[in-house]
């Protein structure tokens, strides 16, 4: 039996009904990289791109508000400056079905872009320093990579210094002192 190719994300669809030039970047992915380096680095891996490149797509509510925030899988949501760059007072992220619910994706796959309810959208303000980034296409294992002006435009977004350097995981429990 030939195999199907799956049909095309909400997040494909928008970019190819604007016209907009990108480059589907698919890749295997493993259900494991979640517990593990996490979806973002999985794909920068596996794609043999900067990490820096890659972002990834959190779903924060900033004074009960729902909006994304499209940070670089190297670093992390800085919440305050989130608030701050929103004019809110108080920045959370949104529990994973939380997440899910209002973009109608899947953690690990949630786009900026192509949503069935447009939301506010922050875009780290390091990805302008780059000729292309990669952000999740809709679907795990698969990402686009599109210049920032481009993405920034496709989702209305505005960039905003919002990520800070991500702390070491650390690799094993310390043991506690005598």
């Amino acid at each position: 039996m030939a195999r199907r190719t799956p049909a095309p994300t909400a997040a494909v669809r928008a970019l190819v009904a604007d016209g907009a030039p990108h480059v589907l970047r698919p890749y295997a992915h493993d259900p494991r990289a979640a517990a593990g380096e996490g979806y973002g680095l999985e794909a920068a891996s596996a794609l043999g791109v900067e990490p820096r490149r890659v972002l990834k797509t959190l779903v924060a509510l900033v004074d009960e508000q729902p909006l994304l925030a499209v940070v670089p899988v190297t670093g992390r949501l800085d919440l305050r400056a989130l608030a701050t760059a929103r004019g809110g007072r108080r920045a959370v992220l949104a529990e994973p079905a939380a997440a899910e619910r209002l973009t109608g994706g899947v953690v690990g796959a949630i786009s900026p872009l192509g949503l069935r309810r447009p939301l506010p959208v922050v875009v780290d303000a390091s990805a302008a320093a780059h000729d292309a980034v990669l952000v999740s296409a809709g679907r795990r294992g698969l990402d686009v990579e599109l210049a920032p002006a481009d993405l920034l435009r496709l989702c209305g977004g505005a960039y905003a210094e919002v990520a800070r350097p991500s702390s070491p995981r650390p690799s094993s429990p310390r043991p506690s002192s005598p």
